[in-house]
């Protein structure tokens, strides 16, 4: 499962796949979930963890318009391009924290993919819903 969230940790767009699809590749299309109508200014960072700190990963948000931020993979075999902050990566993490009050959502107890991403996207309007609310 992929989360975008805007900078307080409410989600904002999220895409859900089978349970063998890395969470690399669902990135993009959590991102493109999100709003069409807020306009970004060029450069905003995207938070990541280790698993999108590739050079082709770097290169494709860059051509979208984003700055990634993610920790170094310790396993690099080039000179590493990114700059290791991981400071706020407890934005990303939060959402996924709160999905675990929805026990159905964590252990996915569907067979089928859109209905399970039918309760995960269920599951992200209560948080959101929630947060907003407060």
């Amino acid at each position: 499962m992929g989360i975008a969230t805007d900078r307080t940790g409410i989600p904002v767009g999220v895409a859900a796949d089978a349970a063998g699809v890395s969470e690399t590749a669902l990135g993009p299309a959590a991102r493109a979930a999100g709003p069409r109508a807020v306009e970004l200014p060029f450069g905003v960072p995207v938070l990541g963890d280790k698993a999108d700190d590739s050079d082709g990963r770097r290169e494709n948000l860059t051509h979208e318009g984003f700055t990634l931020v993610a920790r170094r993979r310790t396993n690099r075999v080039k000179r590493p391009t990114a700059d290791g902050r991981a400071g706020r990566r407890w934005i990303v993490a939060r959402p996924f924290a709160w999905r675990h009050r929805f026990r159905r959502v964590v252990t996915r107890f569907e067979r089928r993919v859109d209905r399970s991403d039918g309760l995960v996207h269920l599951a992200c309007t209560f948080l959101a819903r929630g947060r907003l609310a407060k």
